[in-house]
């Protein structure tokens, strides 16, 4: 039985010093002032070029192997190359496909139409939500002009009666805990 069989702490700390070795060398061929900046010239099979993190734990739990790696891709390399980073998905990308979206000039225009049409259901359905502050300030400009107006009176009940009903929820939950 050899020393190393003996004692595996002995080849762990043999691998360590191997892997920094390695990573030094690299370090300068490549001219980056971190380790983490090799990562960039490292591949992974998932595609992209490798995580720091991944750098950090298989320095530590497979230095043979991240060895290897520098050695394969930035020592022997005449030219190191930056690896390409992985696609990621675009921002937005986890929106419903199926659901159509309108452009505020679209959507004037359909409401309009429903307002000619006289269904009240579809004109609630496109109106814009408004605070309940802003309801009071139409309301107060409508009847400064001697105005009335249906539409803008029922959002201000709706309105009146969505906030007292989050109120109520909100003290349930609270005296139920």
């Amino acid at each position: 039985m050899t020393l190393t069989e003996q004692n595996p702490t002995i080849t762990q700390k043999q691998n360590l010093k191997d892997v920094e070795e390695t990573i030094s060398k690299a370090i300068k061929k490549v001219g980056v002032k971190k380790e983490n900046e090799l990562c960039k010239y490292l591949p992974v099979t998932s595609g992209g070029y490798m995580h720091h993190f991944t750098l950090k734990k298989m320095k530590k739990k497979q230095p043979s192997q991240l060895a290897i790696l520098i050695k394969k891709f930035i020592i022997n390399n005449e030219k190191p190359n930056v690896v390409a980073p992985k696609q990621r998905a675009a921002r937005g990308s986890r929106k419903r496909k199926d659901q159509i979206t309108f452009t505020r000039m679209q959507l004037e225009r359909m409401l309009n139409i429903a307002r000619l049409a006289g269904d009240k259901e579809i004109i609630s359905i496109l109106s814009p939500k408004k605070s309940l502050a802003t309801y009071k300030r139409e309301l107060i400009q409508s009847i400064r002009h001697n105005r009335v107006d249906e539409e803008l009176w029922k959002g201000y009940v709706e309105s009146i009666n969505a906030q007292q009903a989050l109120s109520t929820s909100i003290a349930e939950g609270f005296f139920n805990s």
